[in-house]
């Protein structure tokens, strides 16, 4: 049996470093272009994986504690080891690489349209829009656009820089055909709320007939005829249409969000944030794609 191994983000390991440094957590932020709430977050994350305190507050700010002086010592060779490694294979470490978060549905598109030239100075991170949502809030993510559905966190709320809101969009195969009387065959992911929600509380009967957090996967499942789901609108995958059949219920709106990282405001991020916001948020045009079938 294998031993599960816990692993320390390095940003977490540079936050502590900069509170010891700085003696604060709102100078800290400020050092670091995070907001105050994305620096408690990654101190009490820290705190519970080594269980205990690491600064406890004085009248002349944020002091180390017993605990906190044992983790700094370890963190700072952390800092120096992770530097040694890169500088080892003549990694551009002075190069302020931009932290671009996107939505898998979203990350495809962008890639396909930018020039090889205009990703050099980008690292680009694609997962599930929860998982972006966090990495921004927690200052792993500079820039990042990805959807949202309900309530937005009072942490999220302050970085969000423009939105939009779509309707979700059920989606198949140009060939597909649901047999009568036979459950909806919906392709999924983990935690869907979009779809799974609105047949239940239509009383209508559906099957999981595939199910994977990969968005390509759960594409190619759907042009090959194995179900429905459902996309935002704007961005219908060439090769899949809109099923407007009866038998499917409307679906709720989503919002998408664009949100930046507090200090972020360099024209490159400013560049970054009008191509999202004209290619996903507020399109000129329909997409020639958006087909009703």
């Amino acid at each position: 049996m294998h031993k599960r191994h816990l692993n320390i983000p390095i940003e977490i390991v540079r936050t502590v470093v900069a509170i010891s440094e700085t003696g604060s957590l709102t100078k800290a932020a400020e050092q670091l272009g995070l907001s105050q709430p994305a620096v408690s977050s990654q101190i009490k994350r820290l705190e519970q994986l080594v269980g205990g305190s690491l600064f406890s507050k004085t009248p002349n700010g944020s002091c180390a504690t017993d605990l906190g002086k044992l983790v700094l010592a370890q963190a700072r060779k952390i800092i120096e080891a992770n530097d040694q490694v890169l500088a080892l294979g003549g990694a551009d470490n002075h190069v302020d690489r931009l932290r671009l978060g996107l939505s898998v549905v979203l990350a495809q598109r962008f890639v396909a349209e930018q020039s090889l030239s205009n990703l050099n100075d980008i690292h680009i991170h694609a997962g599930m829009s929860t998982e972006i949502a966090t990495a921004l809030i927690d200052g792993h993510v500079d820039v990042g656009c990805f959807f949202q559905r309900g309530e937005i966190s009072a942490d999220l709320a302050p970085l969000i820089v423009d939105e939009s809101e779509d309707r979700l969009a059920w989606v198949r195969s140009k060939s597909f055909v649901l047999s009568p009387g036979a459950p909806i065959p919906i392709v999924t992911w983990t935690n869907d709320d979009w779809m799974i929600h609105t047949l239940t509380r239509h009383g209508l009967s559906y099957r999981i007939a595939f199910s994977s957090q990969d968005y390509s996967a759960k594409k190619a499942a759907v042009e090959a005829g194995i179900g429905l789901t459902a996309v935002p609108s704007r961005i219908i995958p060439p090769g899949l249409v809109w099923a407007r059949d009866y038998y499917l219920p409307e679906l709720p709106t989503i919002k998408a969000l664009l949100c930046i990282r507090p200090g972020m405001t360099s024209p490159r991020v400013l560049e970054i944030k009008d191509q999202l916001s004209a290619m996903f948020l507020h399109p000129a045009l329909p997409m020639e794609n958006d087909k009703v079938a």
